[in-house]
């Protein structure tokens, strides 16, 4: 572990040498590296799918989960995804330099903020490949140097990955130790990579829970975390129901084995019995497992080819990440709010009504990351959003709330313009 260790003391030194000329790259070299990147990724599709096949296979012989097995697979559209990706990275403002909130105090003096890089961010996650590229990509064009650590399950992926993206950094001229990652799968390396505040200013961790509070608990510098997804879908009494069972099929089935997919649908009383089996019998083609109250079951009982299951008391803030959905019936706009605050997550929610009031009143009093009206919680995504990609969707208020792109990686500083000016 010595070994190890000095390793990655000297990946940190790097990553702060780095980080100086970073913050002051112009924006064409880094769209350049990006676009390099993107190449890249292409060309290199065989190596890095090969590498992830030994990876899944792996994966799944050891028992990985079937939602971390999804997380965890790659194929040639994914790969083109992620490509996709860091072009329109490239294509988006440059925001370090961006100078805003300029204003002439009556002293005379020009006063305001100047947009500027983090410095070194540390990325700990687990399962997902892609984020080595999202993670990677973002950090160069916001100007931070990253430490990436990848999970065990998806080593070899990674590796492969990491090394296409240092490859077209060096044709782009990026200073080395711009994006490092971290090989080794011992334990102890992230708790010495949590202390290294004298290197990293930021750590941003994407797993699961046990993760994410082992590095809340641990870290030494500032942490921005996401948090597990428990996200609600409301049936208003005045909503459309052909849009609403479309809205909650997408939400549910798109890709069941992700954070912003949808995990609970609370129902009004004054629609349940014609609404319900509607959505049910949509979802029961897709082979969804409904775990449902005593209302709901009693309106779904008798309808054949569904999954039914009574809900048990933990069912209710639960992140599935599968093909099951619990359902409940509400007497109404207050019952649904007053669920959603003592079961959600602070991640997405979203309510189906065509009653502007109901609407406003969901948005103003749902206090969550993304809160939707009359849309599939599954488009609270980074790329989704006109990000690019995401470091991350953050559950927390300070300083970054809901995916995390390029402004959300960065800091400011003061600015000021004299001309002589002394304090009296």
């Amino acid at each position: 572990m010595v070994k190890e260790f000095d390793e990655l003391a000297s990946k940190g030194r790097l990553a702060k040498e780095a980080s100086a000329k970073l913050a002051c790259l112009s924006t064409e070299i880094k769209n350049r590296a990006l676009k390099e990147i993107a190449a890249g990724l292409i060309k290199s599709a065989p190596e890095i799918l090969d590498a992830n096949r030994r990876d899944y296979d792996q994966a799944s012989k050891s028992g990985l989960d079937p939602a971390m097995l999804d997380r965890l697979m790659l194929n040639e559209a994914r790969i083109k995804a992620i490509a996709a990706d860091v072009e329109t990275v490239a294509a988006l403002p440059d925001p370090v330099g961006e100078v805003f909130d300029m204003r002439t105090m009556p002293n005379g003096l020009l006063v305001g903020k100047k947009r500027v890089p983090m410095g070194v961010i540390g990325a700990i996650y687990e399962s997902r490949p892609n984020v080595t590229v999202d993670i990677a990509a973002l950090c160069l064009k916001s100007g931070n140097a990253v430490i990436l650590r990848g999970g065990k399950e998806t080593l070899r992926s990674n590796i492969a990955l990491a090394k296409t993206v240092a490859e077209a950094l060096h044709t782009a001229g990026i200073p080395a130790g711009a994006v490092q990652l971290i090989e080794g799968t011992d334990r102890a390396l992230v708790n010495e990579l949590l202390k290294m505040r004298d290197v990293i200013d930021m750590v941003i961790p994407r797993g699961g829970a046990g993760l994410i509070k082992f590095v809340r608990e641990n870290a030494s510098m500032p942490v921005i975390a996401g948090g597990i997804g428990v996200c609600h879908t409301f049936i208003d009494r005045s909503a459309d129901q052909e849009k609403a069972a479309a809205i909650v099929f997408n939400a549910k089935v798109q890709r069941p084995t992700v954070c912003n997919a949808l995990d609970t649908v609370l129902v009004h009383r004054e629609v349940a019995g014609e609404y319900l089996p509607k959505m049910a019998a949509e979802l029961g083609r897709a082979g969804v497992e409904l775990r449902c109250d005593e209302a709901s079951l009693a309106i779904l009982k008798n309808t054949a080819g569904l999954k039914l299951v009574p809900a048990a008391p933990e069912d209710w803030g639960k992140e599935f990440l599968a093909l099951v959905a619990a359902v409940k019936v509400v007497d109404s706009l207050n019952g649904a709010l007053q669920h959603i605050r003592q079961y959600g997550s602070g991640h997405s929610e979203a309510i189906i009504t065509e009653d502007y009031t109901s609407a406003m009143r969901f948005l103003n009093e749902v206090d969550a990351a993304a809160v939707y009206v009359n849309a599939s919680t599954r488009f609270t995504d980074g790329s989704q959003f006109g990000l690019g990609a995401e470091l991350g969707i953050s559950t927390q208020k300070m300083h970054a709330r809901g995916p995390m792109g390029l402004k959300e990686i960065t800091s400011y500083k003061w600015i000021i313009f004299g001309s002589g000016q002394v304090r009296p």
